[in-house]
C-alpha cells in the first residue's frame, strides 16, 4: 500500500465517498451527519484496504494520551456508529470487518476518482549550485541561528498556550444534555428501561447546582436521531453532552458513558459498568460524580452525600417503576392511566422506594389538573403520595414540587406553596417542572415579572418543551401584554403547529386584542385537535359570545351540559361560558360551584381577563377573599 500521504483526497467505495481532507462521508453527493471520530476511524482504515488496522494504532491515532477515555469503548461506539451510517453489518460486512481482539479491516473495493488535484505536476525540487555555497553560505546560516531559535520558542510558547487553553476550555463546562442512551439488548421492549435511565441520570446530574442540565423532555428530541454534535449543543446551548448505550439481560446490567465536548467534538471520559440491577441507582450517583470530576465542577456537601449513597432497589420495583415513569411521559389521559397501575406495583415490591410514589403522585395531579377526572378524586391523593416520598426521602426536589402544586391548585394554600416550590428549587435548581409551576404560581397571585423571568429559567433548562414555550406566552397573557403574548405562542405553533395548548392560549390572546375571527379561528383547531375537551369547548364558546354569536355559544353550552350528566365537567368552564354571554349571575353561580369542587382553574380567579366583568360584584370579591387572592 502506498503512503497514505500519496492518496487522492477522494476515495469512492459502493455509493460512498469520503474526503480525507476533511473526514468527511457523502452518500450519492450527499453529506452524511456523522461525528467527526467515526469520520476519522473510516479513513484510517480505507487508506489501509485489505489490511488489518489494530486496536492500539486506532487508539493511538485518536485518542491521544492526556485523554482519559475507556478506549475498548470509545472504538467500539466510533465503529457501531459508522456501521450505522454505511447500513453495514458485524455479522455480514460489506465495509468493516472485525477481527475479534485484534481490530479491523476494510473489505469493499476502493476506487479514486479523478480530480484536478490529482493530475497536479509534482512540484520540482530546487536545490543551489554547489559553487554558491562558500564561507559566506557559512556565515548567513550562523548569522540565521538565533532567529530560528526565537521562531522555535515562538512555536513551542503558541503550542503550550494552545494546549492549556483547550485545558481551560474544557475545565470552562458550565451546562450539558444528558442525550437519549441506545438500547443494545436487541430488545425493542427494553425501550421504556433504556428512556427510565437516561432520566434518573439527567435527574442525578440536575442536583448539581454549578451545572445547568438540560431537561429530558428537550433531550429527547434527539433519539433515534442523527444530528451532528455541534447542531445539538448550538440547539441547546450546552458545552458538553453525555451518550451512551444499556444492556439489560435478566438481572445483570451493562451500561456504558462517555463525555464529550459538544464544542471541540473530543472524548473527555468513558467507562463501561458491568452490575447486578439492584445497585443500579449506586451506578447513577457514581456516573453523575465522575462527570462532574470531569469536568471540574466543585461539589457542595450536600450533593456528594446525594451522589455517595450506596443505595440499592428492588430490581423489580424499579423496572415497574421506569415503566410508570415511560408512560407519564406521554401525558394522554389513557397513558397516564396506564401508568398508575405500574408505580403501585413498584411500591407493592418496595414499600420504601420514595421514586415510586412521587410518580403515583404525579399521574393523579396530571388527571386532575387536565380535568379528566374531579380534584376531590385525584387531589388528595397525589398529596399524599407526595407526603410518603417526602417520609422516605425529603431530598427530593420532584416530590416537593407536587406537593407544591396541590397546595396551590387544590388547598389554595399559597404559603405553603412557595415555600415548598423554594425548597424543590433549592434542592434541585435544574428541574425544569419546578420553575415552571412556580411561574404558575406567580401568575395566579399577580407577581407578573418574576413569573415571567421563572418561565425563562425553565426554557433555559427545557428550550424545545412545547408546554413551557406556551406558557410564557400565557404569563404576558395574564400580564396583559397581549403582543408578547401572541409572539411567544406563535414561536411554539413554529416548533410544534399540532400543539393544542399553543392553539388554545394564542385565541385567548387574539379574543383579549378584538380579533374575534382569528381567536374563533384558532380556537376552532384547538377543539378538533383535543378531540372536543370541555377546556377548548368553553374557551370557544366565550370567543363566540364576545364575537356576538350567541346561538352558536349557546349551543356547545348545552353540549357540555349534557356532558357533565356521565363525566366529570369543570364548572370553571361553564362559568366562563356564562361571563362571555354578560349572564353574570349565573357566571357567578357556576364560580361558586367551581368554589365546592375545588376546580383547579379557580386560581387564575386574580387575574384571567375573561373575568372582568365581574371584578366589581361584591359576590366576586368574597370569591376571591375565600381563595385568599384578594
Amino acid at each position: 500500500m502506498s503512503n497514505p500521504a500519496d492518496l487522492p483526497r477522494l476515495l469512492r467505495f459502493g455509493q460512498f465517498e469520503l474526503d480525507l481532507r476533511t473526514a468527511e462521508i457523502y452518500k450519492e453527493g450527499k453529506r452524511l451527519k456523522l461525528q467527526e471520530q467515526p469520520c476519522q476511524v473510516l479513513a484510517l482504515l480505507i487508506e489501509r484496504p485489505g489490511e488489518l488496522v489494530s486496536r492500539e494504532e486506532l487508539r493511538k491515532k485518536l485518542w491521544p494520551n492526556d485523554t482519559f477515555v475507556d478506549f475498548d469503548h470509545g472504538v467500539n461506539i466510533a465503529i457501531n456508529k459508522l456501521r450505522d451510517a454505511l447500513g453495514d453489518s458485524p455479522e455480514k460486512p460489506r465495509f468493516i470487518e472485525t477481527l475479534p481482539r485484534r481490530g479491523y479491516r476494510f473489505i469493499a473495493p476502493v476506487d479514486a476518482p479523478k480530480t484536478s488535484r490529482d493530475s497536479e505536476p509534482p512540484a520540482q525540487a530546487t536545490s543551489s549550485p554547489a559553487g554558491r555555497a562558500g564561507s559566506g553560505s557559512i556565515t548567513w546560516r550562523r548569522a540565521l541561528l538565533p532567529a530560528l531559535l526565537a521562531l522555535s520558542l515562538v512555536v513551542v510558547f503558541f503550542s503550550v498556550f494552545r494546549y492549556w487553553r483547550g485545558r481551560s476550555a474544557e475545565s470552562s463546562i458550565r451546562s450539558l444534555a444528558v442525550l437519549p442512551f441506545e438500547n443494545y439488548s436487541g430488545d425493542p421492549n427494553q425501550e421504556y428501561f433504556v428512556d427510565g435511565m437516561t432520566d434518573e441520570l439527567t435527574t442525578n446530574l440536575a442536583k448539581i447546582k454549578s451545572l445547568r442540565v438540560i431537561s429530558r423532555t428537550s433531550a429527547m428530541k434527539y433519539k433515534n436521531v442523527r444530528t451532528p454534535l455541534a447542531e445539538i449543543a448550538r440547539t441547546l446551548r450546552v458545552d458538553a453532552v453525555v451518550e451512551g448505550s444499556i444492556v439489560l439481560s435478566g438481572e445483570k446490567l451493562r451500561i456504558t458513558a462517555q463525555l464529550i465536548d459538544a464544542r471541540t467534538d473530543r472524548h473527555l471520559w468513558a467507562e463501561d459498568y458491568n452490575r447486578d440491577l439492584r445497585d443500579v441507582l449506586a451506578v447513577q450517583d457514581e456516573v453523575a460524580r465522575r462527570i462532574a470530576q470531569e469536568i471540574k465542577t466543585t461539589l457542595t456537601p450536600e450533593e456528594k452525600a446525594q451522589l455517595t449513597s450506596q443505595r440499592q432497589v428492588n430490581p423489580e420495583a424499579y423496572e415497574a417503576y421506569l415503566r410508570g415513569r415511560y408512560f407519564w411521559n406521554k401525558r394522554t389521559e389513557e397513558a397516564v392511566r396506564k401508568a398508575i397501575p405500574y408505580f403501585e406495583q413498584s411500591m407493592s415490591k418496595d414499600p420504601n422506594y420514595p421514586l415510586a410514589y412521587d410518580g403515583l403522585a404525579d399521574c393523579w395531579l396530571s388527571l386532575g389538573w387536565y380535568g379528566y377526572l374531579s380534584p376531590k378524586e385525584t387531589f388528595p391523593q397525589a398529596k399524599a403520595a407526595a407526603m410518603r416520598a417526602l417520609e422516605l426521602d425529603a431530598t427530593l426536589g420532584e416530590a416537593h414540587t407536587s406537593l407544591a402544586f396541590a397546595n396551590m391548585n387544590y388547598d389554595w394554600d399559597w404559603s405553603a406553596a412557595e415555600r415548598e416550590f423554594r425548597k424543590a428549587i433549592e434542592l434541585n435548581p435544574n428541574y425544569a417542572n419546578a420553575h415552571h409551576w412556580y411561574a404558575d404560581y406567580l401568575s395566579a397571585v399577580g407577581r407578573h415579572e418574576q413569573a415571567v423571568t421563572e418561565s425563562k429559567r425553565a426554557l433555559e433548562l427545557d428550550p424545545l418543551s412545547p408546554i413551557i414555550n406556551a406558557w410564557l406566552g400565557w404569563r404576558y397573557f395574564f400580564a396583559r401584554q397581549y403582543d408578547l403574548a401572541i409572539e411567544q405562542y406563535l414561536k411554539t405553533l413554529e416548533m410544534d403547529p399540532t400543539f393544542v395548548p399553543a392553539r388554545l392560549v394564542l385565541g385567548q390572546g387574539y379574543e383579549q386584542k378584538s380579533m374575534p375571527e382569528k381567536a374563533i379561528d384558532e380556537l376552532k383547531k384547538a377543539v378538533s385537535l383535543s378531540g372536543g375537551s370541555s377546556l377548548y369547548v368553553s374557551s370557544l364558546a366565550h370567543a363566540y359570545a364576545i364575537a356576538g354569536r350567541r346561538s352558536e355559544a349557546e349551543m356547545l353550552l348545552r353540549q357540555l351540559n349534557e356532558r357533565a350528566q356521565n363525566t366529570y365537567v369543570p364548572s370553571f368552564h361553564i362559568a366562563i361560558i356564562f361571563a362571555g354571554l354578560g349572564q353574570k349571575d349565573r357566571a357567578l353561580v357556576w364560580l361558586e360551584k367551581g368554589y365546592q369542587e375545588r376546580s383547579t382553574w379557580m386560581v387564575w380567579l386574580k387575574v384571567d381577563p375573561r373575568l372582568d366583568v365581574l371584578r366589581s360584584d361584591p359576590r366576586f370579591q368574597d370569591l376571591l377573599r375565600r381563595l385568599g387572592l384578594s
